[in-house]
């Protein structure tokens, strides 16, 4: 350990000063040292410690694929703003590579950096025209900025260039949808549904149109099938017993997110549905006891933004539902 701490400080072995040979062997033997033993701790999910290793690595020289493997551990650690500097060097050091740049669109993403997002699918598309995803994650940042018509664009070319891509069908339904253009929706959801039937949120989201359509049955269908696919989908879930409501079945609503709740007892969500079809059936005192524990295990939720601040007509916190 002498030895290794001598070769740091620029001495050979024998404690005389290097000569420039040996301490550029000693910097590359104490680069690889740090970088693999940062790997391996990172492997083993000691994180911190890679993190560590990874900076010591990099303060010796530069390495882009140990600032690869340090945007990974920043990211696994929620270090947000250190991954976005580090993938940001990345993308200094080489300007075309596009898997830096779409990490980066994603890290941008989870940061709700959406306009600087749609700057870093420009350039990927400068790099490659015909780059389908490129084009996809172009859509969904336009999607989160408003813009629904440059979304669809996006997302259109998307499809043109890889017509297999289910999730730019399925990501188009949605905004279409939101447009109030269901049918166009449907076949996009459909298509979707196509090239993956394993995906649940295909379903899902279909399971809306159809809801949005007036198709209950149908809708009630799509619902089912994503519980079958994930039983723990709490969207699908609030949707089933929702539209047990819209159908005026509200001892079955009742008894639909009793069991929920059973299953899941901190489902702030399903305390407030079972609070709404209570108050439908005129149980004033039952519906006000799932509101208040809603609000308790959710106390950021919608249902606490609504009574905040006022004593509001009881009624009134149950319209609209979700459909």
């Amino acid at each position: 350990m002498g030895n290794f701490f001598k070769s740091l400080l620029g001495f050979s072995s024998s404690g005389k000063a290097a000569s420039a040979e040996e301490q550029e062997k000693n910097k590359e033997k104490n680069f690889n040292i740090l970088k693999y033993d940062g790997v391996r701790a990172q492997n083993m999910h000691k994180l911190p410690y890679a993190i560590r290793c990874f900076n010591e690595a990099l303060n010796i020289h530069e390495d882009y694929e140990t600032r690869s493997f340090l945007v990974t551990a920043y990211l696994a650690t929620n270090q947000m703003d250190e991954a976005l500097a580090q993938i940001n060097k990345m993308c200094e050091l080489e300007p075309a590579d596009l898997q830096a740049l779409q990490t980066r669109v994603h890290i941008l993403f989870m940061m709700d950096k959406d306009e600087e997002a749609m700057r870093s699918c420009d350039r990927m598309i400068e790099l490659s025209p015909d780059n389908a995803v490129a084009y996809f994650l172009r859509g969904k940042a336009k999607k989160a900025t408003g813009d629904a018509l440059g979304s669809i664009a996006d997302l259109t070319k998307a499809i043109s260039a890889n017509d297999g891509f289910s999730d730019a069908y399925l990501l188009r339904a949605e905004v279409l949808l939101k447009l109030g253009q269901s049918q166009e929706a449907l076949e996009d959801a459909d298509k979707a549904i196509g090239l993956n039937p394993e995906e649940e949120l295909a379903y899902l989201l279909r399971g809306k149109i159809y809801a949005a359509r007036g198709d209950e049955n149908r809708a009630d269908s799509d619902f089912k099938k994503v519980l079958e696919l994930n039983p723990f989908n709490e969207e699908a879930i609030l949707m089933q017993g929702d539209l047990l409501i819209v159908r005026n079945k509200l001892d079955e609503a009742v008894s639909f997110f009793d069991e929920m709740i059973e299953n899941n007892p901190g489902f702030a969500k399903a305390y407030a549905e079972r609070g709404r079809a209570k108050n439908l059936k005129g149980d004033k005192k039952g519906a006000f006891e799932d509101l208040k524990k809603s609000i308790e295990l959710n106390p950021d939720g919608d249902e606490a933004k609504l009574i905040e601040g006022q004593h509001s007509n009881f009624n009134n916190l149950y319209k609209g539902g979700i459909f």
